[in-house]
């Protein structure tokens, strides 16, 4: 047996292992291989790995020393599919980014501070810079906190996140087609690329309330079917090229809010429906409702008017997010924009991977 060390860590509402590169082979090839087998990919409920049947819970963190002058630590984030036998690393994930500055602390890659240690985090997925602000009271990590986020039960230390260049990350352009709206199929989306290349409408254009429970909208196939034909020229259309095999761009439903919030999302992964949000997403979303007449400005609009605030709130399956932007110019693509989550360590240790997995790429 392979006997890789890793910590398994809750980042936000995601969850997975969070493993040093050097513990990983170098080759890519062997190294996905190592992961297929150590999540237990391709069964519906991972049972023989340690992934969770979910895509929330079946995401890998794979961490390094940084060479590039603003960061300590890269990041590469593998999203592991979990009834296929397959990963993705085209995308960020801003939840599992949570879990990565507290274990570069811990694992000696960045030397504490008291009482808060700023961690810069360069992802490797996309080239995007985070600060990670980690709590570390008498120079140690802690993760007991009063901070609750939704989707989480119970508190945890505040841990802050704060997106420095996302605008473009995987096209080079905040809007990849050159437009504010584009027409797919009779649909009005908004196709845009900030922490996340994603695909925004208005869920009455598809027949959605956009109050929909996530199992709903999944259980609806020809909706399912419909929304990834979409997805699919939309990521065409992105300059992304066929994205059958691919988990980005993300197709999201946008609708007015019901609880005091800004605007309400129901966001796919791309083929099941997150139980409450992407980190990188919500910082797509709220950048889109400054650009005027883009999907969200549009669903925005007829609201009770309020005084302008840098705040976001984004409502969403499991209770709502909020995001701070804020800009020193004019140009929407200089927008940073900044969260307040949580992560916890939940075991470290060696997980086992079958040898045979190795020789299966050779």
């Amino acid at each position: 047996m392979l006997k890789i060390p890793c910590v398994l860590m809750r980042g936000g509402t995601s969850k997975g292992p969070v493993i040093l590169a050097s513990d990983l082979p170098a080759n890519v090839e062997e190294r996905d291989a190592v992961l297929l087998g150590l999540m237990g990919a391709g069964h519906e409920l991972e049972i023989d790995g340690i992934g969770g049947g979910s895509p929330q819970t079946s995401k890998v963190a794979i961490v390094s020393p940084s060479q590039h002058p603003d960061a300590d630590v890269d990041y590469l984030f593998v999203q592991v599919m979990v009834n296929e036998r397959r990963v993705d690393t085209t995308p960020n994930c801003g939840n599992m980014l949570c879990a990565v500055g507290p274990f570069a602390i811990e694992k000696g890659l960045v030397s504490a501070t008291c009482p808060v240690t700023t961690v810069r985090i360069r992802n490797l997925n996309t080239g995007t810079l985070v600060d990670a602000e980690v709590q570390t009271p008498d120079g140690r990590v802690t993760y007991e906190g009063d901070t609750h986020i939704d989707g989480v039960p119970g508190t945890a230390a505040p841990l802050g996140l704060t997106f420095l260049n996302s605008a473009g990350c995987k096209t080079g352009k905040l809007l990849p087609t050159g437009n504010v709206i584009d027409r797919i199929d009779e649909v009005e989306v908004t196709c845009i690329d900030m922490a996340m290349p994603m695909m925004l409408i208005d869920a009455a254009q598809l027949g959605k309330t956009g109050y929909e429970k996530p199992a709903e909208l999944e259980a609806d196939r020809a909706f399912m079917a419909r929304l990834e034909l979409l997805r699919r020229q939309a990521g065409r259309a992105m300059g992304l090229g066929d994205v059958a095999d691919k988990v980005i761009p993300k197709p999201v439903l946008l609708s007015k809010p019901q609880a005091g919030g800004t605007i309400s999302v129901r966001y796919f992964m791309p083929h099941a429906c997150h139980r409450s949000l992407a980190i990188t997403g919500s910082i797509g979303i709220s950048t889109a409702t400054r650009i005027e007449n883009s999907v969200a400005h549009r669903v925005m609009a007829g609201q009770p008017k309020t005084p302008y605030t840098n705040i976001i709130d984004i409502e969403h399956p499991g209770g709502k997010i909020s995001v701070s932007l804020t800009n020193d110019s004019l140009e929407i693509e200089k927008t940073r924009a900044a969260v307040i989550r949580t992560c916890r360590k939940l075991f470290e240790g060696v997980v086992c991977v079958p040898d045979a997995v190795i020789p299966a790429v050779i």
